[in-house]
């Protein structure tokens, strides 16, 4: 008996009963299709991350209070710690250990003059720009009876947009002479200005915030979403004019420092270090009241992080394909249990033990495999819609690999039945009821 009559045996054979070898099926497609989704879903969600990491660029350095009274300090970057702009965590570094056991000072909080200090020079030679930055965040504002909640309104300084990575569309942003002059200007995101001009041009015209007027000067360019955060729903305006309206003048809530190049940012970090410990008393073991978030670093660290969701999002999936191989040995015992005395017939009028072994097997592979192109398939369709907020990103090898794992399934799972099927001794099948 030839490959094509084994094969030809086992089509006939799976058709018999159409509703069991479908459920059967199924079991397969959905371990396939789900093992894909999550391993895009986790993808797309690290490439979220890395793209907003990415916006504040790899020569930037975010200086941001240390509310707890540990931080890092010196040549450290990425790790333990919590906030920055995106809600990612930032600290760490050489002095890690130490932020959990050294002294404690009493806290200092960031400050304009601090701000002022790491611009100087003389101070901090490695360094491109400083931008204080103070937040008001759930800011409503108002434009002609339409109404938006701004995410996040920053004020801050000029460089501020060089800095973080944010152009301008339309319009322009302001400059330091509306910094000094307190202007209440201000630049939107592309999301602010749908909601409150629509179709109408933004630039020039007036909008109310908490009771405040601000004239827009500019539209930032589109940034996009990540995840369930709305990287355009931002608006910035002057340090000054924010603090005198929205959120009086209290400490900051960040600088963002640019190093001159991506090759200057230990030494600029090393810099403001040396200048801030100067300045806010921190000496010998006592840990700092404040974090520097490196941004190269925290990039390596959501890196790996990210990855290891994504492949324990995979193996949490693979656990359904476990479940559809199981349900293939337990398809394929009542199919062996119902054709014995089919099987008994074959063989008493000379069909090999092979042929038998191999029919049964390509039955199994012919579940597992259909299932898994089918699975695939869905899977695919599933990766063009957004998932809890979340852009899936198809990564190829994961098809392979899920395809492959469902054929292998269907041939180890289908194994012991076959090898049952092809032992049963002819007489013995042929009594079988």
């Amino acid at each position: 008996m030839n490959a094509l009559e084994v094969l030809r045996f086992a089509v006939r054979g799976l058709t018999a009963n159409k509703m069991r070898s479908a459920l059967t099926t199924l079991g397969i497609l959905i371990g396939v299709a789900a093992v894909i989704m999550l391993v895009a879903v986790g993808e797309g969600s690290s490439q979220a991350i890395q793209q907003n990491i990415q916006r504040l660029g790899s020569n930037t350095l975010t200086v941001m209070q240390s509310f707890t009274g540990g931080g890092a300090r010196g040549g450290g970057g990425g790790g333990g710690g919590g906030g920055g702009f995106f809600g990612l965590g930032g600290g760490g570094g050489r002095n890690q250990q130490q932020a959990a056991t050294g002294p404690r000072t009493q806290a200092k909080e960031l400050t304009l003059d601090d701000a002022r200090a790491l611009a100087d020079p003389a101070n901090t030679p490695s360094v491109k720009s400083v931008s204080p930055v103070v937040t008001a965040s759930a800011q409503t504002a108002t434009y002609q009876g339409a109404s938006h909640a701004i995410a996040q309104l920053v004020g801050t300084y000029p460089s501020y947009f060089e800095a973080s990575n944010k152009p301008v569309d339309k319009g322009s942003y302001f400059f330091n002479e509306d910094v000094l002059a307190a202007r209440k200007i201000i630049v939107i995101g592309r999301t602010v200005a749908d909601d409150l001009f629509g179709s109408v041009d933004p630039v020039g015209r007036q909008i109310t915030i908490s009771g405040v007027p601000f004239t827009v000067v500019g539209v930032l360019k589109t940034a996009g979403s990540a995840g369930f955060q709305d990287a355009d729903d931002v608006a910035v305006a002057p340090l000054p004019a924010v603090q005198q309206s929205l959120t009086g003048f209290g400490p900051l809530g960040q600088i963002i420092v640019q190093a001159k190049s991506a090759t200057a940012v230990d030494a600029a970090q090393s810099e403001i270090t040396q200048t801030l410990d100067q300045r806010h008393g921190i000496t010998g073991t006592a840990t700092a009241d404040y974090r520097i978030l490196n941004q190269a670093t925290l990039q390596e660290t959501v890196s790996a992080a990210t990855g290891t969701f994504t492949v324990l999002l995979g193996a949490v999936a693979a656990i359904s394909l476990l479940v559809g191989g199981i349900g293939i040995t337990n398809i394929m015992l009542v199919t062996v249990t119902e054709r014995t005395r089919e099987i008994g017939i074959r063989k008493a009028i000379g069909a090999p033990r092979g042929a038998i072994l191999g029919q049964f097997l390509a039955e199994a592979t012919m579940l597992s495999l259909i299932g898994g192109l089918l699975g695939v398939a869905i899977a695919l369709i599933g990766t063009r819609f957004t998932i809890a907020g979340v852009r899936p990103v198809v990564v190829p090898t994961s098809i392979v690999l899920a395809l492959g794992v469902s054929v292998a399934i269907g041939l180890f799972f289908g194994s012991y039945p076959a090898n049952r099927a092809a032992k049963l001794r002819p007489i013995e099948a042929l009594r079988h009821e």
